[in-house]
């Protein structure tokens, strides 16, 4: 992830969303900590998923997904009060899971990356592949570049 070079341009995403930071973002020398990097990464995919166009068609609801893994290159510093815009794509489709590929920026600098592996299940039966209407809706929020 870090050595891609698309990853460190917003313009080859398909999305973003401006998150502000808060005071208790900090670590003791005044930068955003590794916890401020995830709940950044966590808000973006969760409204991405619930609200946003990985949601299912016709309704606003939770998708039938599960966090698999999850994967964060801090590459500088982040700072408080200045807001993030984290940018989300999506960086690879297979038969039952998808990552989604995200970036942090902050005063026009990359200050980190970040990728969820999301697993699609069936409330029953636990992993299962991702539905047509799912995988085209993915489809059209491809990492560009």
């Amino acid at each position: 992830m870090r050595d891609d070079r698309r990853r460190r341009d917003p313009a080859a995403y398909a999305t973003s969303l401006t998150l502000d930071t808060r005071f208790g973002d900090m670590d003791v020398n005044g930068h955003l900590n590794n916890v401020a990097f995830a709940r950044l990464f966590e808000e973006t995919r969760v409204r991405f998923l619930r609200f946003g166009s990985g949601a299912p068609a016709g309704k606003k609801s939770p998708s039938s997904v599960v966090v698999g893994h999850v994967a964060i290159d801090y590459l500088a510093e982040g700072n408080y009060p200045a807001p993030v815009t984290v940018t989300l794509a999506i960086g690879r489709i297979g038969s039952s899971s998808f990552t989604v590929a995200m970036a942090a920026f902050q005063d026009g600098a990359c200050i980190a990356l970040c990728d969820s592996v999301l697993v699609h299940r069936d409330p029953e039966t636990g992993p299962a592949p991702i539905p047509p209407a799912l995988r085209e809706r993915l489809e059209a929020l491809r990492l560009r570049g």
